[in-house]
């Protein structure tokens, strides 16, 4: 009678938790968190690209563009630009997934004498390409910030 008492009561646990996770799941996808991205249906089952994969996709695609030299920190903390690593490339970036549509916000720092707004327009051209291709999202905005301007590999950073 004990085991049997346990295991109703183990099972009772088990689907609170399960009842429970599957709600905080919605809340993130409600409130736009990286749990969800886009979700795609097939005949053998589902397929779900994270918002972070989508991130990462657009971060490695627009550190390719010329003139760029790294993704930006997005946060802009004590007017200092942190350039990120390759291991951090999702971080400059920011996804918005509704649907099919994805919104990408990125935060970069660009090479010295090279033209901001060519960069910029390249870079957003670039990611919305390689995002649309690889993913089958439809990418209707590409957003750039600026973070910094860096002097050449190894340089000192400076601000606008």
């Amino acid at each position: 009678a004990g085991l049997r008492r346990n295991i109703q009561w183990a099972r009772r646990i088990q689907k609170k938790c399960s009842l429970v996770w599957s709600s905080i799941r919605r809340l993130q996808v409600s409130i736009g968190g990286f749990m969800m991205g886009k979700e795609i249906s097939t005949e053998l089952g589902q397929i779900t690209i994270a918002d972070e994969v989508i991130a990462a996709i657009a971060g490695m695609a627009a550190t390719e563009c010329y003139g760029l030299v790294g993704m930006a920190s997005r946060t802009f903390t004590d007017g200092i630009a942190e350039l990120l690593g390759m291991d951090n490339i999702a971080r400059g970036v920011e996804v918005d997934v509704q649907g099919d549509n994805a919104t990408i916000d990125l935060y970069i720092i660009v090479e010295y004498g090279t033209r901001i707004t060519e960069v910029a327009n390249n870079v957003m051209d670039k990611v919305k390409y390689i995002l649309e291709t690889t993913t089958g999202l439809n990418v209707p905005e590409v957003n750039v910030t600026v973070h910094g301007v860096r002097v050449g590999a190894g340089g000192k950073e400076r601000q606008k």
